[in-house]
């Protein structure tokens, strides 16, 4: 995952036209590269929560998954494909198994560490829904959970610290 090339973009979240590493994005102040998170909601109106593996927001809560789409050899990955990989990845989940996948809006995000890393991102917030079993992925996270939606919002806003921040700005637009 290390050798990942992501895509540079402007604050509106337009491709330049330029490719870099993952690493060269998250050093220093880094470069505004596209970048994705993604809420998976059940039928009985619960969001799926991860406890994210992270370099810097270790293990506090998550939205359910989060990365980049991808430079391939053959294409540049859109927030759809970036967002099917990620759930596979992160879950195991197969294309077809997430329902009604979309995107719901999109926003910047822009910090930095005293580690020398940083977000800049311009991050497209998707959601879906699923109601199968779950087996998350270990390299990624420590554990997962649903929480009822309505509660999840409200302990968010009342909690931000125990969330990553690109949670916290993303559920801004579905609130």
């Amino acid at each position: 995952m290390d050798k990942q090339i992501i895509l540079v973009c402007d604050d509106q979240g337009k491709f330049s036209g330029e490719y870099i590493s993952k690493e060269i994005g998250h050093k220093g102040k880094g470069k505004r590269h596209l970048a994705i998170t993604v809420l998976l909601e059940n039928s009985k109106g619960e969001v799926l929560l991860q406890k994210r593996k992270h370099k810097i927001f270790d293990d506090i809560w998550d939205l359910t998954g989060a990365t980049h789409p991808l430079h391939l050899a053959d294409h540049d990955e859109s927030f759809i494909e970036a967002t099917l990989r990620c759930l596979k990845r992160e879950y195991g989940l197969e294309i077809g198994e997430v329902r009604e996948v979309r995107v719901v809006g999109e926003f910047n995000y822009f910090a930095q560490y005293k580690n020398g890393l940083c977000e800049n991102e311009h991050c497209a917030m998707l959601v879906g829904k699923y109601d199968g079993v779950l087996k998350l992925n270990p390299e990624v996270g420590y554990s997962y959970k649903w929480m009822d939606k309505k509660e999840f919002l409200k302990d968010i806003k009342e909690n931000p610290t125990n969330y990553s921040p690109w949670a916290v700005e993303g559920v801004k637009i579905l609130t």
